[in-house]
């Protein structure tokens, strides 16, 4: 049954559809703990002591925050998978460049493959920058709230990050209303909701995100 689920069209489909909907959950509450930035930091360092000791005592430090990373690494390889097999899928199944020319489809549908590899890629930055420290100077272990401050006191910080956020809300965007449409959840009566719903969650995301390195830029936190 997993097999069958996995090899056909549709099961993949379903996949992305689940962990794209697992992985925008995530970002609501990251986004929800970043913009503790605002409150000092005493609460953004507290809430990132909270992360690692979440769970206790049933769960040894760091036992839940590892949870969710495996949760979460396996959703981004799952959709990941998903998303690269089904493309090539589609490219097999359509060899020949079509004798007239498709409807032009929006930007978002058009740069989601793109996107999803911007994405992958500034997963990667953002652990070693903010995570393990590798790639960010003067890194210091215990102190989130300086390291942030950090970051995106550089220009190349600033852009990295503002171009990813950017790509996440055109992916949201996109990704919300094909998850819906998937899941059979979109129909003649909730079409205009879904489409609402999936442009809110992409802007109140883009500037829920971006409000950070723009609070550093300007001097609101500091």
């Amino acid at each position: 049954m997993t097999r069958t689920l996995w090899n056909s069209t549709v099961g993949k489909k379903t996949i992305m559809a689940v962990t794209g909907l697992v992985m925008l959950g995530y970002l609501v509450a990251h986004m929800a703990g970043n913009l503790k930035i605002f409150f000092g930091p005493g609460e953004f360092d507290g809430y990132a002591h909270w992360l690692r000791t979440m769970g206790a005592p049933v769960l040894h430090h760091e036992w839940a925050l590892w949870i969710v990373r495996a949760g979460l690494v396996a959703a981004v390889v799952l959709h990941g998978v998903s998303a690269y097999q089904l493309s090539r899928r589609d490219i097999r199944a359509r060899p020949q460049k079509y004798v007239h020319k498709r409807p032009r489809a929006s930007y978002a549908t058009r740069t989601m493959r793109w996107g999803g590899i911007i994405l992958a890629l500034f997963i990667v930055w953002h652990i070693l920058d903010l995570t393990t420290g590798t790639v960010h100077p003067g890194f210091e272990a215990g102190r989130p709230y300086q390291n942030v401050v950090d970051t995106f006191s550089t220009w190349y910080g600033n852009v990295i990050y503002i171009a990813a956020v950017l790509a996440m809300g055109l992916h949201v965007r996109h990704g919300f209303w094909s998850a819906a449409q998937t899941l059979g959840v979109g129909n003649a009566t909730r079409d205009r909701i879904l489409k609402t719903l999936a442009n809110l969650l992409a802007a109140v995301l883009t500037v829920g995100f971006v409000s950070v390195p723009v609070a550093v830029m300007t001097g609101v936190v500091s």
